[in-house]
């Protein structure tokens, strides 16, 4: 696994690796043995930001710990949100045809494929509490929509990509629709206000 560090500040180094695959592997290796002194991790497609609290652990000795953890691209450390989070869907968004017709499948296969998987929050973006989704057993690359919508309503279900989400608000969007959920997933007033923060695992459960 390529990883390229860089300084970010006083306090956080970034992490630079080849893949998403390569990200998912080293947060998952990195969080199963973070020390004291390690504030939070945050991954992106690319990247990964180690934040620390530099009285208790100076960006040297982070960087030692980055370099020595053992991880590989495609190995997971399973448990780190050992609660899965199922979100409620009611499956009539106004692109799921049309997007069943896209990938050749009807639609009874598509929201069979959607909802009887395991997705996993890879990294946050886009919106605050906006998780962008993956899974190994969702097997499609969505094109998007060739023009965004002004207004998604908070709730909507979709994907893009190989990415599923759910707009925790409404937005500009120009991911394709399949459903909707009551489920709140951002609430800034709440001590964990992202449901889907990186790393939890989301069933979606058909309505």
């Amino acid at each position: 696994m390529t990883r390229r560090l860089l300084p970010s500040g006083e306090a956080a180094l970034l992490v630079e690796c080849d893949s998403l695959d390569e990200v998912l592997a080293l947060h998952d290796a990195l969080e199963a043995a973070r020390p004291d002194g390690v504030v939070e991790l945050v991954p992106a497609a690319r990247t990964l930001l180690v934040a620390v609290d530099p009285g208790r652990m100076p960006l040297e000795s982070a960087a030692t710990w980055v370099r020595r953890i053992p991880a590989e691209a495609g190995s997971r450390v399973a448990g780190a949100h050992a609660d899965a989070v199922r979100i409620p869907v009611v499956y009539d968004g106004d692109d799921l045809a049309a997007t069943a017709e896209v990938l050749d499948v009807s639609v009874d296969e598509l929201v069979a494929r959607h909802s009887g998987i395991e997705w996993r929050v890879a990294f946050g973006g886009f919106a605050p509490g906006f998780g962008y989704l993956v899974s190994e057993a969702w097997p499609f690359e969505v094109p998007r929509l060739e023009a965004p919508r002004p207004r998604v309503p908070a709730g909507s279900v979709a994907v893009a990509g190989a990415f599923g989400g759910v707009y925790p608000r409404q937005s500009p969007g120009g991911w394709r629709l399949l459903g909707r959920t009551a489920a709140t997933l951002w609430d800034p007033a709440s001590n964990d206000p992202a449901v889907l923060a990186p790393g939890r695992r989301v069933r979606f459960e058909q309505a």
